[in-house]
């Protein structure tokens, strides 16, 4: 094997690494299994603090010893993480892509563990998950868990992914499995971009244990939530209903209306935390005007998961925006006094039990919300 043609191109993104830079490739030389030769890729977004000369002084002292390869490539402008990783793969040589953090949150042990599952399961994607037998994460606090938990069943529930960490950092694929795609590299997750638009591919997850960075600062900060949520809406328009899924108008009304009742769902559980939030945590509310407020958070976040998941609207000028709003809390409310009327029908009048009639005037409630709000509020046809 001649050093022109590397079996794997290893990418590391990296802003501001200067106290981990050099350690995490010295560890990712020792990792190489033996007989591979490697191509580790730098992709540096100009940081201030000089991670990317440290690297270029590094690479000097030990060009005429080191068995494998490492390119530092210099970028002028932050441009997120997704994006650095498509240029590291632009320039990379191998065969087989392995994308991981400089932070050491991402163990280089792991590496040969990934390149020998390529062998042993015949796979196209090898994803190293803190969310399977043997997985781990060590570190985080209870809010980043919770935070990492709700991405990740946003990404599976709402864009179909099957793997159980879609939101993984630490990833390895075949090269020619992306040749024909184009990337939007928005964001923090280019795995979770991988994977939608390369539906069919073999994917494995192996175990591995995250653990927080002891140097430096992390990078998650309200931009990135931001820059989340703009990319799984992109993706869901790519991936989540092909043509082929929704090419019958019937089979769009009951997927639309199935994203209705999901947020409604949704509605509830935030109506209950946010109420007993305000009731017994920070403020010890009366519980009415602790219900009142739940009420309001739930109608509120209704409103936007409505508007930009099941009606794909985007846009958010504020005379537009405030007058949906206005709407859909009118027919929400005429939706509540519907169900209240229809329970006291059901159970005075036809004498049935207070469970079965609540079921029925929650649906019917339900229905007659996503049936107002489609075609009042969001300005869709009816049927479509």
């Amino acid at each position: 094997m001649t050093q022109n043609n590397p079996q794997v191109s290893i990418i590391l993104p990296t802003y501001n690494e200067s106290q981990n830079i050099v350690n995490i490739l010295k560890l990712i030389r020792e990792n190489i299994p033996k007989g591979i030769y490697a191509q580790t890729i730098v992709v540096d977004d100009n940081s201030p603090d000089g991670t990317g000369k440290i690297v270029e002084d590094y690479v000097s002292s030990i060009k005429k010893i080191a068995e494998n390869t490492i390119d530092i490539i210099h970028r002028k402008t932050k441009n997120g993480l997704s994006s650095a990783i498509l240029n590291g793969i632009q320039n990379a040589k191998g065969e087989t892509i392995v994308v991981m953090d400089s932070d050491f949150s991402h163990p280089p042990q792991i590496i040969p563990k990934m390149i020998e599952a390529f062998k042993k399961y015949q796979c196209d994607l090898v994803v190293a998950s803190r969310y399977i037998t043997g997985g781990n994460i060590q570190g985080w606090t209870i809010k980043r868990k919770l935070m990492s938990k709700i991405a990740t069943t946003i990404a599976k529930k709402g864009l179909g992914v099957k793997t159980n960490d879609p939101m993984s950092g630490f990833f390895a694929f075949k090269k020619n499995i992306i040749k024909e795609l184009n990337f939007d590299a928005l964001g923090y997750k280019f795995l979770l971009e991988v994977l939608v638009k390369t539906k069919g591919v073999n994917v494995k997850e192996i175990p591995y244990t995250f653990e927080n960075r002891k140097f430096g600062s992390s990078k998650l900060d309200t931009n990135i939530i931001i820059d989340y949520f703009k990319s799984v809406f992109k993706l869901y328009k790519y991936g989540k209903i092909s043509e082929k899924q929704e090419g019958r108008t019937s089979i769009r009304f009951l997927s639309k209306a199935g994203r209705f009742f999901t947020v409604g769902a949704s509605g509830l559980v935030i109506n209950y935390l946010v109420s007993l939030l305000f009731a017994d945590g920070i403020s010890n509310l009366w519980y009415i005007h602790a219900t009142i407020i739940g009420i309001i958070a739930s109608m509120t976040t209704n409103f936007i998961l409505n508007k930009v998941w099941t009606f794909s609207d985007l846009n958010f000028t504020i005379t537009h925006t405030i007058k949906q709003y206005g709407k859909f809390v009118s027919f929400s409310s005429i939706g509540g006094l519907l169900q209240i009327g229809m329970v006291f029908y059901l159970v005075d009048i036809q004498t049935l039990t207070y469970p079965i009639s609540l079921i029925v005037a929650v649906g019917l409630a339900a229905f007659g919300n996503f049936i107002l709000n489609k075609k009042l509020t969001f300005k869709e046809k009816l049927w479509n």
